[in-house]
């Protein structure tokens, strides 16, 4: 059993730079492919970013340049540095802990976290 706790968000203009924290309890955090994703009143939730155990990094296209996802397996967390906010990266956003598979798919996760609040102003 793996828990998550997201931690980071808040309110903040556009262009500027928030950094997500995802903690996990486990002995086992190093193995796994961690994601975040996010969801916005009224949409599904969607694939932003997710770093394999191999630390491999996969972005969706919309964040690419403007997001770096990383992981420190010493302290069991995995961040989202989130800078360039634009108003449209507003949503809740999820931390996910999962297994082998297709990375931008929520099936693969196993894990989720509670969420947290993402809002840029225009």
């Amino acid at each position: 059993q793996v828990q998550l706790v997201e931690s980071g968000g808040g309110l903040v203009q556009a262009g500027g730079s928030l950094r997500l924290s995802c903690a996990a309890s486990g002995r086992t955090f190093s193995s796994y492919t961690m994601g975040w994703f996010r969801q916005a009143p009224g949409k599904e939730r969607e694939f932003v970013a997710a770093i394999k155990w191999t630390s491999t990094t996969h972005y969706a296209d919309s964040v690419k340049g403007r997001f770096t996802i990383s992981r420190d397996n010493a302290k069991n967390t995995v961040y989202l540095q989130m800078n360039s906010l634009k108003p449209e990266d507003t949503a809740v956003y999820y931390c996910g802990a999962g297994g082998a598979g297709i990375v931008e798919m929520p099936s693969v996760y196993d894990y989720w976290g509670q969420g947290t609040q993402v809002t840029v102003s225009s």
